[in-house]
């Protein structure tokens, strides 16, 4: 071991409390030699395993959900909402019949235009969710609020 350089030539029993306490960390998993550091191979796999035992209680807690589920989620309210606004000319010449005819062209158009820039941002989100897919994003989005690591 001296002449591998793991033990440093001194007085015998220095020397002998550096072999034994090396030998009691290799014993005890927390010596590592070469590239590939066990202590914090294993600190890394504790963290790994705390973070997804935390993801699957948030997820039985109903704190969060997986990306995909919120996607079918927003997009089939978003049909709802859409299709209403579709019926809203007719629904509106037999609810407020003392509308004129401009009137309710003003409220379709304004409500039209709310909705247009709903899909255009709504457009934006999913863009962007793309773009920040690719940075390592996790599967699981927040329902509620933000997470603190």
């Amino acid at each position: 071991m001296l002449s591998e350089g793991k033990l440093q030539l001194g007085p015998l029993g220095e020397m002998l409390v550096a072999l034994f306490t090396r030998l009691r960390e290799q014993a005890a998993g927390r010596w590592s030699e070469g590239p590939l550091d066990l202590m914090q191979e294993r600190a890394a796999l504790a963290r790994e395993q705390r973070l997804g035992l935390e993801i699957k209680n948030s997820v039985l807690r109903g704190d969060y959900a997986s990306i995909e589920l919120l996607k079918q989620v927003l997009s089939m309210a978003s049909q709802a909402v859409s299709e209403r606004f579709d019926h809203l000319p007719g629904v509106l010449k037999k609810t407020c019949p003392q509308l004129s005819d401009a009137d309710r062209d003003h409220v379709v158009t304004v409500i039209a235009g709310a909705r247009n820039e709903w899909v255009r941002a709504t457009a934006e989100l999913v863009v962007a969710s793309f773009d920040h897919d690719d940075d390592t994003e996790p599967e699981l989005g927040m329902l509620d609020e933000p997470r603190a690591d």
